[in-house]
């Protein structure tokens, strides 16, 4: 896939091929995403042109200064292999900032999409864009004037419920990450580095694998986690501790992920890992004292060992 970035106003001699556009911000390319992005990839190769996704970086809401946008379910690199593996064939990742926030609508069609030689574009029913969100679906409807061909694609539900990234956001705050696997078609994962912590894990027979993760990644319910852990294209199966281990008192209160590798040995300090989150086990608590940690620790390996045996994946 070829990825091309672009600051408004784009360069006059933009090159490009016609293709069918899929047109959002995308975060999580959840199933309902995954909807809008497979009918321009449908269409353009029913047409023989390129499928191609134009998308935003950062976040709107966060150049806008919403609250909740500084974290992300996929930042942009694992977006973008999202796109890949799908088989698109071009992304362009437009660069959002306070001056292309104020594009008027027709502007953004005539200035930001027609320069790339849609023939065709494709979007969800809540897709809004241009200055204040002023732009709709039925805007591109409206001003296609035989330009390029429209395709809106209406809301995913699952159990009643409309797939969308704030509902994922949601479950992640609650800790129900099998729901967000349902609404993602895949685990939710981070990626990161390992690192040095403070090494208690291994004086208390459980090593753990301390996760430093390498991109603004929203990490949701502190608690204990049935994960799927890999490093050297190897996979492995753990929990995994999310918070601020309350039981050490410890003065700095950082969210951290440390992870406790079934049946693995070995250095791994300084490598790219990657952690998918399975099942939540339970909350983060604060113990009488290492003995009982220790004791709950071992209680949470088996709940994990029982699932896994049970054929979580």
């Amino acid at each position: 896939m070829k990825t091309i970035y672009l600051t408004y106003p784009f360069p006059s001699d933009l090159q490009a091929n016609p293709c069918a556009i899929a047109l959002g911000y995308f975060d999580g390319v959840h199933i309902g995403h995954r909807r809008v992005i497979q009918k321009a990839i449908d269409t353009a190769k029913a047409n023989g042109w390129q499928s191609t996704v134009v998308t935003f970086d950062p976040h709107p809401r966060e150049v806008l200064g919403q609250s909740g946008y500084t974290r992300y379910l996929t930042p942009l690199a694992d977006k973008l292999e999202q796109f890949e593996k799908m088989g698109v064939d071009t992304t362009y990742v437009m660069k959002f900032d306070i001056s292309f926030a104020a594009i008027y609508p027709e502007d953004f069609i005539t200035e930001c999409l027609l320069p790339l030689e849609c023939r065709h574009i494709v979007v969800g029913f809540d897709y809004t864009f241009g200055y204040r969100g002023m732009g709709t679906a039925h805007t591109l409807q409206e001003m296609s004037k035989g330009r390029y061909g429209l395709d809106i694609v209406g809301p995913v539900n699952r159990l009643g419920e409309k797939v969308s990234s704030t509902i994922i956001r949601e479950y992640l705050h609650h800790g129900d990450v099998e729901q967000v696997r349902h609404l993602l078609g895949r685990s939710y994962k981070v990626r990161g580095t390992v690192v040095h912590g403070d090494k208690r894990g291994r004086t208390i027979g459980f090593p753990t694998a301390n996760v430093q993760v390498n991109q603004p990644y929203l990490i949701g319910k502190n608690g204990v986690y049935g994960v799927r852990f890999t490093v050297d294209e190897q996979s492995y199966y753990g929990v995994m501790n999310v918070g601020i281990k309350p039981t050490f008192e410890l003065e700095k209160k950082e969210k951290s992920l440390e992870v406790h590798i079934f049946e693995f040995s070995g250095e791994i300090y300084d490598k790219e890992v990657e952690v998918e989150f399975l099942f939540y086990i339970r909350e983060e608590q604060k113990f009488a004292g290492v003995d009982a940690l220790i004791a709950q620790i071992g209680r949470d390996v088996q709940t994990a060992k029982q699932k896994f045996a049970e054929g979580i994946s």
